[in-house]
């Protein structure tokens, strides 16, 4: 692997002489909260937006579907005493731009293979939530310079069926991006959406702000599509599965309608992967629980992973 560059904070630079939009501002207060350097660089063909944070082996986590980096603002802090945490926004999501030809699988697993080489002088433990996840899992058979593969919720283990009411949200959302469908879709991500709010005060308003912001940008829905259609959605063969040999690790939610846990039991006994169920969550643990899932994450970086299941 490549020696990494020195980080560049690139934030002010970016924002000199434009007018900043709502979504930037709601972009920059996001990222006020958190102890992070961000820098851009080019992946693929994509100029990808990268946050940094802290020392140690590094940790590379790769959001969800329509989401950006700052997605992990709830447990960056806990993981950089430890961990150098690396964060990029994926392909075509918050400030990375596609350019140079079309997305497909195969660019997204360069992309991500390429992110690696930039920004690790080790083999980085990777952590993918839901789309994140079935980019790493696919990233995971094709390679074996990781040190440990984490999945959470993640897509691309079983059938995407998710339950009607959360289907009809998903589809209400991405058909018309306002406060009320992002609400009653986040509704459906978690248990308790209002503790959620009271738990991250102004952080929640930033974070829905912005989330919408990117859910309308021109573009964006296309890029969702593509990435959905070919990575997320996807089963993945049992027989590429197998092919992992990275130590692998399952972090659930225990309420997902989504991705639901059955999935992750299976793969659990085909595989033999350790499963941790954090209760009290549905498909977001890392925003509903953040100190169950930064403990249940540690223990699976350090390979101390105790299983709970139903």
């Amino acid at each position: 692997m490549a020696t990494r560059t020195t980080p560049v904070d690139t934030r002010r630079g970016m924002e000199k002489g434009a007018d900043r939009s709502a979504g930037d501002r709601a972009r920059e207060q996001l990222l006020t909260g958190i102890p992070v350097v961000e820098r851009r660089l080019p992946l693929a063909g994509v100029s990808t937006a990268v946050l940094e944070a802290g020392t140690g082996s590094p940790v590379i986590l790769l959001h969800g579907p329509g989401e950006f980096a700052a997605k992990w603002m709830r447990v960056i802090p806990d993981l950089a005493p430890r961990h150098r945490v690396i964060v990029p926004d994926l392909p075509g999501h918050g400030t990375s731009k596609v350019t140079g030809g079309a997305l497909t699988s195969d660019r997204v697993l360069a992309w991500l293979e390429a992110l690696i080489e930039r920004t690790c002088v080790s083999p980085p433990a990777l952590v993918g939530h839901l789309l994140g996840g079935a980019i790493a899992a696919r990233f995971a058979v094709r390679h074996t310079d990781l040190s440990r593969l984490v999945l959470v919720n993640s897509m691309g283990l079983g059938r995407f069926r998710p339950a009607p009411q959360f289907a009809l949200a998903l589809i209400t959302f991405l058909a018309r991006p306002t406060e009320r469908s992002s609400d009653r879709l986040w509704q459906r991500c978690t248990v308790d959406l209002d503790r959620v709010r009271e738990q991250m005060g102004e952080g929640w308003d930033a974070f829905e702000a912005y989330y919408l912001d990117r859910a309308r940008t021109p573009g964006t829905g296309a890029v969702l599509r593509t990435l959905m259609g070919q990575v997320g959605v996807p089963t993945i063969p049992a027989s590429a599965l197998e092919q992992i040999r990275v130590p692998t690790t399952l972090i659930w939610g225990r309420h997902d309608v989504g991705m639901r846990l059955r999935i992750a039991e299976d793969a659990h006994a085909r595989y033999g992967w350790p499963l941790k169920v954090i209760d009290d969550a549905a498909n977001d643990p890392i925003l509903e629980q953040p100190e169950a899932f930064v403990e249940a994450l540690q223990h699976a970086l350090d390979g101390q992973v105790t299983e709970t299941r139903r």
